[in-house]
């Protein structure tokens, strides 16, 4: 009994919110998730690449070669087809990665599309896409040639505005250094004025001056050549 007084205790204390836990490690399945997933990438991109677009280009190099209309009009039905493949993938790939089995079954498409088997190229051109273009067919070459036209005058707009900034720009850069110049020849100008005007005042003080200071200093001389001599002094 005490055993299991005991036995529960510990089961009680392990349980509370306040006691530590051990954290159990990851299973192997949990780290094998993201190895996986880019593996399947990988090999999706490489399917992609060598089977999807290689192969196909190749083949229609051998067909404008031969001039064999019937290959030719078949890889034109695959290109667009795979055209619209690889838009949706754009989309598909930032959104839906996480999907179950979402690069293996890239995989089984682009093999379907490609099949001498399933023709999936031609069957979805013929079922799906040709019917919908031939019925959208106007209206996309309007939009198209709306689009055309207002791409070239917002071409011409941009240019335009390019040129006016750059205009001004420039303007603004010569008017603000023809006024820095001018600015610099003034005051170098006033600052040289100032100097001779400057050196034109103080000459006439000092020559004054030195005159005043001769004018005072004479007497004195003269007195004193007179009581070196012993001569009557001056009065």
């Amino acid at each position: 009994a005490l055993g299991l007084a005991g036995g529960a205790d510990e089961t009680c204390e392990w349980s509370s919110p306040g006691s530590v836990r051990e954290e159990t490690p990851p299973s192997l399945a949990d780290k094998q998730v993201l190895p996986t997933a880019m593996v399947s990438w990988i090999i999706s991109r490489l399917v992609v690449l060598v089977f999807g677009t290689l192969y196909p280009a190749y083949s229609s190099y051998k067909a404008v070669k031969t001039k064999n209309v019937k290959e030719y009009v078949k890889w034109m039905m695959y290109w667009i087809i795979f055209a619209l493949f690889t838009t949706a993938e754009t989309f598909t790939d930032l959104f839906l990665p996480w999907f179950p089995f979402y690069y293996e079954l890239k995989i089984a498409f682009v093999i379907w599309l490609l099949s001498p088997y399933t023709k999936g190229s031609s069957v979805l051109y013929r079922k799906f896409v040709h019917p919908t273009l031939s019925s959208k067919e106007q209206e996309i070459d309007e939009y198209l040639s709306q689009a055309k036209d207002r791409s070239y005058e917002a071409v011409v707009q941009f240019g335009r505005r390019g040129l006016n900034v750059a205009a001004s720009a420039a303007v603004t850069a010569a008017a603000k250094g023809q006024g820095a110049l001018s600015e610099r020849l003034r005051s170098f100008s006033m600052q040289d004025l100032t100097t001779i005007r400057g050196e034109g005042i103080n000459e006439p003080a000092e020559h004054v001056s030195t005159t005043q200071t001769q004018a005072q200093s004479a007497p004195g001389d003269i007195t004193e050549t007179v009581d070196n001599s012993g001569r009557a002094k001056a009065p």
